[in-house]
């Protein structure tokens, strides 16, 4: 059983920063990749960032040198620090995971996901 456990959203004043931090535990093998997708009101669910194994990072277009993914190896954790938050900005942010359960396939997996609301 794996699981994604996120926190960190809440509400932000446009201009304003967060942080969101994903702890990913169980029978975990191999982690290829973690990141961030995140599903605004009406909309489609849409990646936001990435990063692999290798450290390689990937990012949207819209959220490109105002947010940074980063990551903690050995705690099986990712962060998405998120500055100059802007109205468009809030949805629920879901963490994501590309890995290995022991004996078995590899698969994605999903947090329940964290609402981050900007808005004065």
């Amino acid at each position: 059983q794996v699981q994604l456990v996120e926190s960190g959203g809440g509400l932000v004043q446009p201009g304003g920063s967060l942080r969101l931090s994903c702890a990913a535990s169980g029978s975990i093998f191999s982690i290829y990749a973690m990141g961030w997708y995140r599903q605004g009101p009406g909309k489609q669910r849409e990646l936001v960032a990435t990063i692999t194994s290798g450290g390689i990072r990937n990012y949207a277009d819209s959220v490109k040198d105002r947010f940074t993914i980063s990551r903690d190896v050995p705690k099986k954790t990712v962060y998405l620090q998120m500055n100059s938050l802007k109205p468009e900005d809030t949805a629920v942010y879901y963490c994501n995971a590309d890995l290995r359960v022991s004996s078995m396939a590899r698969d994605a997996y999903w947090g329940q996901g964290t609402q981050v609301t900007v808005s004065s």
